[in-house]
């Protein structure tokens, strides 16, 4: 069964077992946002989230070059409420310094107009700079009180290890690992990853949980995403699909007429993992909301095991 609510790794941070990605909250080039959707909208998905009772809002940096953070800190301080707000740091080539860092965070909380954020992570492990780099800058901002808690984003098993051991000899635990998880992305169980996670409780946070809109059902070899995804994904990946979205849409049924949708992100919940779904309008959040307070058995989990372990996106697709 999945639970009610769960701990965000070793910390003292309590969430629902299910988030809200705002990638596409002030994203144009990639969401189309300004264009298919309002900030009204964008608002609306907020607010519908909260009242679900969802409390992890996940944004970063660079998402609408800054202009995520600062939709949803208008959307927090709108609501009134108090969420578990989770933003990235991204490596650029020229951040080099550790300090640069704790520059980066104090310009997100800017953008959010908060104090503080809940969990700070590292967006990619990218170079110049090294994990130890990173690793101690993210300890240098819990301990100056800018986070309360801080993971990475995109790491790999070694690299996941080898920056929770720089953070452990500072005193501070890694809280989660963000990466990407889906019926159609298995990976994270195949490397050992997500097991990993498990045995050192380290939070796998599931990014693109619906495969960027496929596991929805709506889209078709004839329908295909509009724009950048649109052109992501082969005519192949979108034939093979079909089978999938049936069984997701019967399990659905059996369990009260839940969505195709509902069932991928009641799935990734049952494999320990917090998908974090985007949501463009009150209409997805409503509907991503549905994947709460309810679980798949262990049948119905081992049937979409089954029909996805041989379904694998073609080498450069990432649904």
């Amino acid at each position: 069964m999945i639970p009610d609510q769960i701990t965000l790794g070793s910390t003292d941070i309590v969430i629902k077992p299910l988030g809200v990605g705002a990638w596409a909250w002030g994203d144009r080039f990639f969401w189309g946002y300004g264009r298919d959707y309002s900030p009204e909208d964008a608002r609306a998905a907020f607010q519908a989230s909260l009242e679900a009772g969802i409390q992890l809002v996940d944004t970063a940096e660079v998402y609408g070059m800054g202009k995520s953070e600062r939709l949803t800190g208008q959307f927090i301080r709108q609501s009134g409420k108090s969420v578990v707000l989770a933003t990235k740091f991204y490596p650029y080539p020229w951040r080099f310094n550790r300090s640069q860092l704790v520059t980066a965070l104090r310009g997100s909380l800017r953008r959010l107009g908060l104090e503080h954020v809940d969990l700070y992570q590292i967006h990619w492990p990218l170079p110049p700079a090294s994990l130890e780099t990173w690793g101690n800058a993210l300890a240098d901002a819990v301990q100056r009180g800018l986070t309360r808690a801080v993971g990475v984003s995109n790491f790999n098993r070694q690299q996941m290890l080898h920056i929770e051991t720089v953070l452990l000899k500072r005193g501070v635990t890694l809280a989660s690992n963000q990466v990407l998880y889906n019926l159609l992305n298995r990976s994270v169980e195949t490397n050992g990853l997500l097991e990993l996670c498990r045995q050192h409780k380290i939070t796998l946070i599931a990014y693109s949980p619906l495969a960027q809109g496929l596991l929805t059902g709506k889209y078709t070899v004839v329908n295909p995403p509009s724009g950048i995804r649109g052109r992501k994904f082969s005519t192949d990946l979108l034939n093979r699909l079909p089978p999938l979205i049936r069984l997701l849409g019967e399990i659905g049924h059996a369990h009260g007429d839940k969505t195709p949708a509902q069932v991928a992100l009641n799935w990734v919940m049952c494999k320990g993992a917090v998908p974090i779904p985007g949501a463009k309008n009150l209409r997805q959040a409503q509907e991503n909301a549905g994947a709460l307070g309810w679980s798949l058995t262990p049948d119905e989990i081992a049937a979409l095991d089954r029909i996805t372990s041989d379904l694998h996106p073609e080498k450069g697709e990432t649904p």
